[in-house]
């Protein structure tokens, strides 16, 4: 083959190989960014003076400035703008509630840095919740943080959407992921709801309806059937799956 022929046939070779698609990095909005580095700072700032609290078991009141700053300082919320002190509700009174462009969103229950969160905790800033119509209750000792969505309804649907330890060993981006959802930021456009939606979607509770619903345990009957030759009930097949696999998985 001459020089001139192999050279056309390269040619041909180069322009009938599809050119590569250059790879798309995503990039976040700067807003978002901005956020998840104040946020950063403030988990690296914040966790000597916590873990001095922890250690004295330091008082509610003293719990409570800590995290009035790292609702400032970290989360970027207004001090005078965003947050109220004290809300009253029938008589009782929250330790916080958040605002957002004015609008009550959350409120914030807090307890002393050693007191370990509980279920009577969150009844309390339940109260609140549901008197007030707010979805979102907040429970903190300083050092954990629970976000809860409240569904309204007889009763009421309490979902757990997020929690972080700030002195645990789970490392600094777990961290600021977890707590980029209660910034100003976040909770303004309204992200928070959509972690909460894709947690509830995918809850054990949510996936074991859909295990159990007509059409899959149909598809499970007919492979049953293809694999092993025994056609089995629908009925013998959905009791197997709640009172034998769903509950025996709930009980481990």
């Amino acid at each position: 083959m001459s020089e001139q022929a192999a050279s056309e046939v390269l040619d041909n070779k180069a322009a009938a190989t599809p050119a590569k698609k250059p790879t798309m990095v995503k990039t976040s909005p700067k807003w978002e960014s901005d956020a998840r580095t104040r946020v950063r700072a403030a988990v690296r700032r914040f966790a000597k003076p916590l873990a001095e609290l922890v250690a004295r078991d330091a008082n509610e009141g003293d719990t409570r400035l800590l995290i009035t700053d790292f609702l400032c300082e970290g989360l970027g919320y207004d001090k005078y703008e965003d947050l109220t002190t004290e809300y009253q509700v029938k008589g009782e009174f929250a330790d916080y509630g958040i605002r957002i462009d004015k609008q009550l969103v959350a409120f914030i229950e807090v307890k002393r840095c050693s007191q370990k969160l509980n279920a009577k905790h969150l009844r309390q800033v339940q109260m609140y919740a549901v008197n007030e119509g707010v979805e979102w209750m907040v429970l903190s000792n300083g050092q954990v943080w629970q976000a809860y969505h409240m569904t309204p309804g007889l009763p009421v649907t309490i979902d757990l959407t997020l929690e972080v330890d700030l002195l645990d060993d789970s490392g600094a981006a777990a961290k600021v992921d977890a707590l980029f959802y209660l910034t100003k930021e976040a909770f303004k456009r309204r992200l928070i709801d959509d972690l909460w939606k894709a947690r509830a979607a995918t809850s054990p509770k949510s996936l074991a309806q859909v295990l159990l619903s007509e059409t899959v345990v149909d598809a499970i009957r007919k492979e049953l059937r293809r694999q092993t030759s025994y056609n089995a009930e629908a009925s013998e097949i959905h009791r197997i799956l709640r009172d034998e696999m769903l509950r025996a998985a709930s009980s481990s």
